[in-house]
């Protein structure tokens, strides 16, 4: 017993000092701070809406000059998507079936609680 107590205080200790740094609170921020995370933000999602159009363009840019290569060689086209890539599936989303949420009947291995007491 004796033994394992030189061990034990430094490991309590580094313990009570990492508990001690985990609580620990930031700050709040200052209106500055705030007002500069804003405008960083807005600038962010600028430059995401500016990358974006620039992607749909140049996505244009190839389907245009496919389909016009398509139709020299005389190949089969489908229409284009609308802009904003909303495509409609041509398969609708299945409803998530299951026993436990009572949407779905019990399966086979299952015993009937009707029969529970026979």
């Amino acid at each position: 017993m004796r033994l394992m107590l030189p061990h034990a205080i430094p490991l309590c200790l580094a313990a009570g000092l990492l508990c001690g740094v985990a609580q620990a609170k930031l700050p709040a921020l200052t209106p500055e701070q705030q007002q500069a995370a804003a405008a960083k933000k807005q600038q962010a999602a600028e430059q995401a809406e500016k990358e974006k159009q620039d992607l749909a363009a140049s996505m244009e840019n190839v389907a245009g000059r496919w389909r016009k290569r398509a139709a020299e060689n005389g190949w089969e086209t489908h229409p284009p998507v609308p802009a904003g890539g909303t495509q409609q599936n041509a398969t609708p989303e299945m409803p998530v079936r299951s026993e436990k949420a009572g949407t779905a009947p019990a399966s086979a291995d299952v015993k009937d609680p009707a029969k529970k007491g026979k």
